[in-house]
């Protein structure tokens, strides 16, 4: 009796032990992530008397203290003969208030890209600007002057007004290191976390062009790409979606959409039905957009599968606004959908949270001898955006997007993704190796992909600069199903990293 006694009261002192412990791991504190999006405007001066080709840009920029920023871009020809024209790029600029509401901004962004048979050259440019801005509190206007300049033996050279629009947009976050730890919701409650959730989605998805009007007429394009929704509130949402074309045509085509849309929500959340309004940029590979606008409804219907997971399938159709060039698109998905920093919210009773990890990293790649339609292989370089999200502590799913900039392939561009692993740091936590394998559309700039499906293994090294910055070096394959693309790469890329806080019902 006694006994037994004494081994209920061991056990009931270890589980107590365990609870304390358990309970007694600090919180990791939220830091907040200054930052805004922009969406702006220029008309570029073409040669040759050729009519103005209009650019629309979409960034998004981290605030690095109160007078400057960092960022990523892209840039779609929207007006003149070269719809399919795309370009991906980084950017440095500085703000100075003037006075409380009027500040002068100005930068510099340099990129790669090119397509629709402009004179690109290697894809390579700069675009720096000098603009003055006004603060509405919600928004900001900005105007004034830039230069765009194609100058690895591109022949675009341009002086022009832009404009654009700003937006803040903030985000919470904690050390990176922070990843994959798990509290309840009871422990949240006490802690800089306990403030109104965000809802984002993100999909990963096949999608089909059937072609009915223009160019192609009768084909069917294979497309894959994203979906990245954020939420107002329960039902209202913003997305921006991008596909590139891995079969049905040559390989080249893609396209990037901006959109609102309306999320109905029956039988307790497990089914979904969305419609969707997008604008933006496609055409390349042969496909005729002229201008490059194209406006994109849809509707969409989802089922969950498993937690915060649904399978989503759509129908809509994706045009010129003259219907020069006409689709019918329809398509099937994977969404994940998180509720983040925060542990209130009007739609759902959570129960804990999650740490998860998100890595950025932009690198400029070299391709060994990278084979083309036309002629022997050359070197070719790119700039290249990359996105992690971490699933665990070491497994990641990964989106890479990549546009030449040297080399003499302009028009070539990558959207792919795949999967990922990073090792258990060593050497006093600092380094880190991983390998990834990721595969998916491919094209442009006479490279041989054939319709455009690559894969891409590769290996390489994770070295920590400090808390939220890192150096990332790879070397890696490529491989093209149906082109002659055959051949070795490396990189080099800096990294921004950080988790934020996932809530779970």
């Amino acid at each position: 009796m006694i006994k037994q006694f004494s081994q209920r009261i061991l056990v009931l002192a270890i589980a107590m032990s365990i609870h304390f412990f358990y309970g007694q791991e600090k919180i990791p504190n939220s830091n907040l992530q200054t930052g805004f999006g922009q969406l702006n405007f220029l008309p570029v001066t073409m040669p040759n008397n050729e009519v103005n080709m209009n650019l629309s840009g979409v960034h998004y920029n981290v605030n690095l203290n109160n007078w400057s920023y960092l960022g990523l871009g892209f840039y779609g020809a929207i007006g003149g003969i070269r719809g399919g024209l795309f370009t991906l790029g980084i950017n440095v600029g500085t703000q100075f208030n003037i006075t409380k509401k009027l500040f002068i901004d100005s930068g510099i962004h340099f990129g790669g890209g090119g397509g629709a048979s402009a004179p690109d050259g290697g894809g390579a440019f700069i675009l720096p600007h000098i603009n003055l801005g006004y603060d509405f509190k919600h928004f900001s206007l900005t105007t004034g002057y830039s230069y765009i300049n194609f100058f690895d033996q591109g022949n675009i050279s341009s002086h022009q007004i832009n404009a654009g629009i700003q937006i803040p947009l903030s985000f919470d976050t904690s050390n990176f290191d922070h990843n994959n730890k798990k509290f309840r919701i009871n422990e949240l409650e006490a802690s800089s976390w306990n403030k109104s959730s965000n809802r984002l989605s993100l999909m990963m998805h096949l999608n089909n062009l059937k072609v009915n009007k223009g160019s192609y007429e009768g084909q069917t394009i294979r497309l894959a790409g994203f979906e990245l929704n954020s939420y107002f509130n329960n039902s209202l949402f913003f997305f921006l979606k991008a596909d590139g074309a891995y079969h049905g045509i040559k390989a080249g085509y893609m396209d990037i959409l901006l959109g609102a849309g309306y999320h109905l929500s029956m039988n307790r959340n497990n089914t979904n039905i969305l419609a969707k309004f997008g604008v933006g940029a496609g055409g390349g590979g042969g496909v005729d957009t002229q201008g490059g606008v194209l406006i994109y409804p849809d509707l969409s219907i989802e089922q969950r599968v498993f937690d915060n997971i649904y399978l989503s399938l759509n129908k809509g159709y994706l045009m010129s606004p003259n219907s020069h060039f006409v689709t019918s698109s329809y398509g099937l998905g994977v969404k994940y959908y998180i509720d983040k920093d925060g542990i209130q919210s009007n739609g759902n009773s959570f129960t804990n949270g999650k740490f998860k990890g998100i890595e950025t990293t932009i690198k400029q790649e070299l391709y060994f001898k990278a084979q083309r339609d036309q002629g022997s292989g050359q070197n070719m370089q790119q700039i290249s955006m990359q996105i992690n999200f971490f699933l665990n502590k070491y497994f990641y799913a990964a989106g890479e997007t990549s546009f030449a900039n040297f080399g003499g392939a302009g028009a070539y561009a990558e959207g792919i993704v795949g999967l990922g692993v990073r090792s258990k740091p060593i050497f006093n936590s600092t380094t880190a190796v991983f390998t990834q394998f990721l595969g998916g559309a491919a094209g442009g700039g006479g490279i041989s992909t054939g319709q455009g499906l690559i894969i891409k293994p590769s290996i390489g090294i994770d070295f920590k600069i400090s808390e939220k910055l890192g150096l990332k070096g790879a070397v890696g394959y490529v491989g093209s199903r149906g082109g002659k693309l055959n051949t070795t790469f490396l990189n080099l890329g800096l990294s921004y990293r950080f988790s934020f806080l996932s809530m779970k019902k």
